[in-house]
This record gives structure tokens, C-alpha cells and sequence, in this order.
């Protein structure tokens, strides 16, 4: 079957009831799975250029996290990455994939390590893009928005405004940053039940999680691909190194003249090279 010319927002997104919560994602191709996670404050269309390339060769799986995209937004759920982790496994097990190549980006690539370490018979081999690692999160950026009072301070209007200031900082391109791309990710949150889940992901956003198994790194038998925009404001590259060097055998490789949102800034290049390592 041809994905050729199929995008990914026509494709139908599907549901698996995970813990009592509605986990959204989206499915293209067929054979090894290839689990792609997104990360704050994206959702799984990050993807969207990606994706039908990888599923000319892949069972490609690109799932909304909880409190994301189409997935529920619960008041009272744990979110953090653990519990996402927690929720991707028993995602995988929904969909009867007992191992994956897992591509994860951001806070997505936290869940990533988390998958590596706790549950390295699920991974077959993992590529972390512009990833969350020891303690380079949360961003300054973000931080500010968690200062006591600013969400009830702070209406719908001013925050999704501030999150339109926010996203092309992600790029090094300002010309990726359309309009188009901003509403992609910033439209999941412009509602009083978006922001509020926003600000829910935003309080669980904690380094402990990853500076947690850091140590634990060095045990890490999966082949890895540490991919990294050169550009990035948000993850800085000198984090990179650090984490290519905490993983034995991992790669690192520098996406050019990228930012943060790499997919969209560089999804030839991007996808290029998680072929090319995927195909050794």
C-alpha cells in the first residue's frame, strides 16, 4: 500500500481507552513498528512530514500524549513523563507491538530514555531528537509562566498570544514558522479546558525524572541515535554530546541549520537520517 500521497491529518485518528483515559493516535504502513512521541507543546502532528516516508517501510504509530491533542484532558491525571511512559507501554501492548524503534523529540525523548532503562525489552533501537536530558528542562520560557498566580492572572487570549510569540523561537528559519505550523500546535490549547491542561503539563515538568536515571544511562544496550538541531534554543546543543556520551555506542549526528522544531524545519534531512540509521 502507497502512502505516497496520503498526508497525515487525513488520516483517521483512532483511539485506545489506556487507564481509563482516551490516548489518540494516528497509524500509517506496515511492518516493524515505529513508535514516533512528540513533546511539549507540540502534539503528534510534529510528525506530519515526516511520517509518510517512514511508513513506506514501518508500522509508523504517532500518538497524542495524555492532556495533548486529541487525547483526554483529565483534571486530575498524572502526566508527568513516568506516567506517560507507563501510559506509551500499556499504548503498545493495546496495539499488540511487543517491541518498537522508538523516535521521540523534546520531553517525548525524556519518555524515550525512560522506555530505554525500565523497559529495554520494548525498544528495539531509539533515535532522541533534540531530546530532554539530566537537567536541561524545564526551559526558561516556560518556567516563567509557573511563577504563583500567572495562570489565573493570565486569559486564554494573552496565553495562547504568548504561545504564538513563543513557537518561532523554535526555528532558526523565521520563514518555517507560518502561521499554519504556530495553529497546528498552539489550537490544542485555546480553550479554558486547553490552557488548563497546558498549565497542568507545564507543573510536571520536572528534571527529577530524567536526572533519575542518569546514572543508568551506561547500562543502555540499544542502539541509539542522538540527533540534535545545531540551532536549538530551547535544548541547548551542548547538551547533545553529554547525552550521545552517557549511552554506549550512540550516535550523535547535527541537523544543520535547525532549530528546535527540526521536523519542520528539516524534515528531509530529519527523515533521512533516521532511515539511514534505521536501515543498518
Amino acid at each position: 500500500m502507497s502512502h505516497d500521497n496520503v498526508t497525515m491529518e487525513a488520516l483517521e485518528t483512532r483511539y485506545a481507552m489506556i487507564e481509563g483515559h482516551r490516548i489518540a493516535y494516528k497509524e500509517m504502513g506496515e511492518g516493524q513498528p515505529l513508535l514516533l512521541i512528540h513533546g511539549i507543546p507540540t502534539n503528534k502532528l510534529m510528525w506530519r512530514d515526516v511520517m509518510p516516508e517512514l511508513a513506506r517501510h514501518y508500522r509508523v504509530i504517532a500518538p497524542d500524549m495524555l492532556n495533548y491533542g486529541e487525547s483526554d484532558m483529565p483534571v486530575d491525571a498524572d502526566v508527568s513523563i513516568n506516567a506517560q511512559t507507563r501510559i506509551f507501554i500499556k499504548l503498545m501492548d493495546a496495539l499488540g507491538v511487543a517491541s518498537a524503534d522508538v523516535v521521540s523529540h523534546d520531553i517525548g525523548g525524556g519518555i524515550g530514555q525512560l522506555m530505554a532503562v525500565n523497559h529495554p525489552e520494548r525498544v528495539r533501537r531509539q533515535v532522541l531528537i533534540d531530546s530532554v536530558c539530566f537537567d536541561s528542562w524545564p526551559i526558561p520560557e516556560f518556567k516563567q509562566l509557573l511563577e504563583p498566580g500567572v495562570e489565573e492572572a493570565t486569559s486564554v487570549e494573552e496565553f495562547i498570544s504568548t504561545m504564538r510569540g513563543f513557537m518561532p523561537s523554535g526555528v532558526h528559519d523565521p520563514a518555517v514558522a507560518t502561521e499554519e505550523m504556530v495553529e497546528r500546535y498552539v489550537s490544542q490549547w485555546n480553550s479554558e479546558q486547553g490552557k488548563a491542561a497546558f498549565f497542568r503539563n507545564m507543573r510536571r515538568l520536572n528534571k527529577e525524572y530524567t536526572q533519575a536515571i542518569a546514572g543508568e544511562l551506561k547500562n543502555i544496550e540499544i542502539d541509539t541515535l542522538v540527533l540534535w538541531g545545531d540551532k536549538d534554543n530551547f535544548q541547548k546543543p551542548d547538551y547533545a554530546p553529554m547525552l550521545t556520551d552517557a549511552i554506549p555506542g550512540a550516535e550523535l549526528i547535527w541537523v544543520k541549520d535547525a532549530g528546535h522544531w527540526v521536523t519542520d524545519e528539516k524534515p528531509q534531512d530529519t527523515v533521512r537520517y533516521i532511515l539511514d540509521f534505521l536501515a543498518r
